[in-house]
């Protein structure tokens, strides 16, 4: 039997207020000039100013990057690395979501180990540890703060390219739900259902051990209760209850990877520059339909976490109301149908199917699907 392997940041902190630690915590890790990798808007409304703030009352300098975009780039990363060297930077502080810790984890990993950042796509490629690196969450979905994963477009092949490195896991990581209560409902729940797939695909991978079952089916559970109310009005107990429900999420597929969903929406966002979370929330119920006779049973559980009553049925019947509870909570939460919605065109199907199978998260899907299948995907999601 393989070794199991299990991954996780050294140190997480959760609650309010436990970002006025970012200080002391870079302090401890050696960090002299840190580089803040942000996007635009958090570089301007006071949030990265706040976090210099706290910097520097623990003696600890910083520059900010803004340059970071949804569904972050090579480019991003090349720009932010100039200003980490030009500054004469030691450490770096992610702020932000998914788009902001992916680029800041591309950026230490090639000022680490020189290069270009296509140089580490696949796993495991870098050979030197990061610099000190803090991630501080403002979204509840991706969990980047504390995994290996770090997702970059490749602007030359309109592709995503997945580093999956262990290397690129920051040291800490904050998840203070303070810094969530300002997101707006659309990119809650986008964030919100971003997760609820990476706990899906986490249990149904064929890497999944007992670990990632327990994060994945509370987190399940978790999602499904609190994304509507965080969504309706974003009120605190919503939010710090999203923050452990998507960190749960970033537990499972951390060690147990992913599945079609992601390999395929990796496809559309190189492809059309889309919302990530949106793209896995339309794909998610197409691709679990096509996942089901592979393990029927996991399905059923969770259908059980999503709240469904499944006595007395048969294991198939439970398993299907998992796919429309699916669709009910994407649909409670604004998400939109169709991919024809966001402007996907249907002609990209097969060159998008054939990426989508050499994408390193198609490995650990439970039912192994032909390029013709994957494209039949793609047009049930159409």
């Amino acid at each position: 039997m393989a070794t199991t392997y299990y991954f996780l940041p050294t140190r997480n902190l959760f609650g309010e207020d436990s970002v006025k630690e970012t200080g002391s915590l870079m302090q401890s890790l050696g960090g002299k000039k840190a580089l803040i990798v942000t996007d635009a808007f958090l570089a301007k409304n006071g949030m990265a100013e706040n976090i210099q703030t706290i910097l520097s009352d623990a003696g600890v300098e910083s520059t900010v990057f803004g340059g970071v975009e949804p569904n972050p780039k090579d480019v991003n990363v090349e720009a932010g690395l100039q200003v980490f060297r030009e500054n004469g930077c030691d450490s770096i502080i992610s702020l932000g979501g998914g788009s902001s810790h992916d680029c800041a984890k591309a950026i230490a990993l090639v000022a680490s180990n020189g290069g270009n950042i296509r140089d580490y796509e696949g796993v495991d490629r870098s050979s030197n540890p990061l610099c000190p690196m803090i991630a501080v969450n403002t979204t509840a979905g991706t969990a980047s703060e504390i995994t290996r994963f770090c997702i970059i477009t490749d602007t030359s092949r309109h592709v995503k390219m997945a580093i999956v490195d262990w290397r690129v896991t920051p040291q800490i990581a904050i998840n203070d739900p303070n810094l969530m209560v300002g997101m707006p409902p659309a990119l809650t729940a986008a964030t919100g259902m971003d997760a609820l797939t990476h706990a899906i695909e986490a249990y149904v991978s064929t890497n999944a051990n007992p670990l990632t079952d327990a994060a994945a089916l509370m987190s399940i559970t978790m999602i499904t209760q609190y994304l509507p109310k965080a969504v309706a009005n974003g009120v605190y107990k919503a939010r710090d209850k999203m923050a452990y429900g998507q960190y749960l999420a970033g537990i499972a597929f951390n060690n147990a990877s992913l599945g079609y969903v992601h390999a395929m929406a990796h496809q559309l966002g190189g492809m059309y520059n889309l919302p990530h979370g949106v793209c896995n929330a339309i794909l998610l119920p197409h691709v679990e339909e096509f996942n089901l006779i592979g393990n029927a049973n996991r399905f059923r559980d969770i259908a059980k976490a999503m709240g469904e009553i499944t006595e007395n049925l048969s294991t198939m019947d439970a398993a299907r109301k998992a796919i429309a509870a699916i669709r009910q909570l994407s649909s409670q939460v604004g998400i939109p149908e169709r991919l024809r919605d966001l402007g996907v065109k249907e002609e990209d199907f097969p060159v998008m199917a054939e990426n989508a199978m050499k994408d390193v998260c198609s490995v650990t899907n439970p039912r192994k699907a032909t390029k013709e299948q994957i494209i039949g995907i793609f047009k049930a999601a159409y």
